[in-house]
């Protein structure tokens, strides 16, 4: 690899960080936040704010087809958005704070952060859409597999930093634990000035962009309208082996998306410590960069799915470890050996999702239409992150819907006691509190929620999964593309 090529895999990587900066907070720390006065179900709601990942595939031929040719195909999208982001990351360092105070039962609140993120999200999904055709332009075809490589680092980091790293530094627990100079009752890293850096470092990066970063103008031959883009991508998903893939990107991920999404939320809940949690995934944050680069060397080749293949079974072992590690939590606190069984089960869950994740971005872009980068990555993508997102919403509703605690208030001589009531939710759980009375789990969704997720997950592998990869993955690159439409 030239000099070139390797500064354009260095700003792929940047512009990929920059992307998964505000999918960290909307993914990970701001549920984690919530949840201290908030239910699943509430913060299910606010999971909402993170479909426009998974539905960017909509406006992404807009994107593929209006652009100014003195500005740049890609950074006439990508310039104004990380401007416009950087704008909102200031603005929401001023006032985040009010947006995160407990209000009533939190509703008011998890609506108002609901829509700020979506509007943050639906940005950064746009220059996604971007990045990734920008990735198919930059790199010689015998470098592509990189771009892959440059999403994994440069995602996963923004990811970590916005999500591990910064719960880590917020908790005023961690500070005082491992930095003791802090004041005893706040982290080192407030939420209002971890978004005020990254507004600076938005603007920063666009700045340098815009004088430091030709792009070469697009051939004739790609350029199209918006309704030919749309016609274009009708067109795929009338390819025939495409049915089978939109599929088995949908269902992929139902086997372990309730691990994923609740083990964390109900390790806190048993008593783990956020700042605990939070060096658990922080010491796995070098091993997901060695992670990313050991996949795509073994993602390369005539078969790129089968790693992703192999990690889909460790998965699902990941997935039902992760449920036990929660019964299994300590009576009397957090003990070594089970703080390095967190440990263990993280990086192992961590390991087998960055295998998956440059495997199928290998396969992705090995087939892939560089005459509509923007649109045909975009559309693979979108379906890949909306084989995780559409269950999310679901599970944590069911983990609510499935669990039954109720309130136990005890008997006061002379006093007559209110019935028992249910407290699941989290107005329920304080209203328990406010009379006195105990919260007894009778039944924990969450375990109902995981093994069926499991098993469903198991089933498809066998059924579907399995052999429709096998399949996929040996079609020669050229049945992948779209012939560009003829202008009348």
């Amino acid at each position: 690899m030239d000099r070139k090529e390797k500064i354009n895999v260095a700003l792929l990587v940047v512009l990929y960080l920059l992307q998964g900066i505000p999918t960290g907070l909307a993914f990970g720390s701001i549920p984690f936040l919530m949840k201290e006065h908030m239910s699943y179900s509430q913060i299910g709601v606010f999971t909402l704010s993170t479909y426009p990942y998974s539905l960017k595939l909509f406006w992404s031929p807009i994107v593929d087809s209006v652009f100014s040719s003195a500005v740049g195909r890609r950074k006439t999208w990508i310039v104004p958005i990380q401007l416009i982001l950087g704008a909102i990351f200031f603005w929401l360092a001023g006032n985040i704070d009010v947006y995160m105070a407990p209000k009533g039962d939190g509703w008011e609140n998890t609506y108002a952060l609901t829509f700020i993120f979506l509007v943050v999200v639906f940005l950064s999904a746009t220059q996604d859409i971007a990045v990734d055709g920008w990735a198919l332009n930059l790199l010689s075809e015998e470098n592509l597999s990189y771009a892959s490589t440059a999403q994994t680092v440069g995602l996963n980091t923004g990811y970590f930093v916005s999500f591990t790293v910064f719960l880590a530094f917020n908790s005023a627990e961690f500070s005082n634990k491992y930095f003791r100079s802090v004041p005893s009752d706040i982290g080192m890293l407030p939420l209002g000035t971890y978004l005020y850096f990254w507004g600076c470092m938005y603007f920063l990066v666009t700045t340098l962009l815009i004088f430091f970063k030709r792009e070469e103008p697009p051939p004739a031959s790609e350029k199209m309208n918006i309704g030919e883009s749309y016609e274009t991508l009708w067109k795929m998903c009338k390819l025939p082996q495409m049915r089978h893939y939109i599929a088995l990107l949908l269902l992929a991920k139902v086997g372990f998306v309730a691990g994923d999404a609740v083990t964390g939320l109900k390790l806190l809940e048993k008593g783990f410590q956020k700042e605990d949690l939070a060096l658990a995934v922080l010491l796995d944050f070098p091993c997901q960069i060695l992670f990313g680069y050991l996949a795509a060397r073994w993602s390369t080749g005539k078969r790129p799915l089968r790693p992703w293949l192999l990690a889909f079974y460790g998965r699902l072992l990941t997935a039902l470890m992760s449920m036990l590690v929660v019964p299994m939590f300590p009576e009397g606190g957090v003990t070594t050996s089970y703080f390095v069984l967190v440990i263990f089960v993280t990086i192992l869950g961590s390991f087998m999702s960055t295998v998956q994740f440059v495997g199928m971005g290998v396969f992705m872009t090995g087939i892939a239409d560089a005459t509509v980068g923007g649109t045909y990555m975009t559309f693979l993508n979108t379906l890949s992150n909306l084989g995780g997102t559409w269950p999310r919403y679901f599970v944590l509703e069911a983990v609510d819907w499935f669990s039954n605690a109720q309130c136990n208030v005890p008997t006061v001589e002379g006093v007559v006691a209110p019935e028992a009531f249910q407290c699941v939710s989290e107005a329920g759980k304080n209203q328990c509190k406010e009379v006195g009375g105990q919260c007894e789990m009778i039944q924990d969704g969450f375990y109902t929620v995981c093994i069926a997720s499991v098993v469903l997950g198991t089933a498809l592998l066998f059924l579907f999964i399995q052999k429709t990869a096998r399949r996929l993955e040996v079609i020669p690159a050229s049945a992948w593309r779209i012939t560009k439409i003829a202008k009348d």
